[in-house]
């Protein structure tokens, strides 16, 4: 049997952890702003490339909220580390961000040339990293107990 060890979240509000409370914020606007691509590819409504443009900004900014927070949790408790989806979970995310980082300065051309091909092929890489790196984070959370109250 395992033994029960607390893996408590550095960074936290009120006995919170706010990785887990900030990553929902940038997931939603990456999976938005690979829909807003397509229906932009589709139509060609400059709205929808506008959409695009917004939704990558907000998950951005929020992307590096969240990874500060998951950062000063990484760094700030040895368990965590220890943990094996650690370090692939990291990773995983900071590629996303960085490729969000990219595809939101894509996004700042004219809208043609924003989303096809580049700006929709990273909203999708994007979007297609993200079911690892979230499956990787729950395994954290439910499998290993990190920054779960017990």
């Amino acid at each position: 049997m395992q033994e029960d060890v607390r893996v408590r979240s550095t960074a936290q509000i009120a006995g919170h952890p706010i990785h887990p409370m900030l990553v929902p914020i940038p997931i939603a606007c990456f999976v938005g702003a690979l829909l807003t691509d397509i229906a932009y590819v589709v139509s060609a409504e400059i709205m929808w490339a506008d959409f695009s443009a917004w939704l990558l900004l907000v998950g951005v900014i929020f992307g590096v909220l969240a990874a500060i927070a998951g950062l000063t949790d990484f760094l700030g408790n040895r368990l965590v580390r220890a943990q094996p989806p650690a370090w692939p979970h990291l990773i995983g995310n900071a590629v996303v961000l960085i490729l969000a980082i990219f595809n939101s300065m894509i996004h700042t051309r004219d809208a043609w040339t924003s989303v096809w091909p580049s700006g929709l092929v990273l909203s999708a890489i994007t979007v297609l990293i993200l079911p690892i790196t979230g499956w990787l984070g729950w395994a954290m959370v439910y499998r290993h107990g990190v920054g779960v109250a017990r």
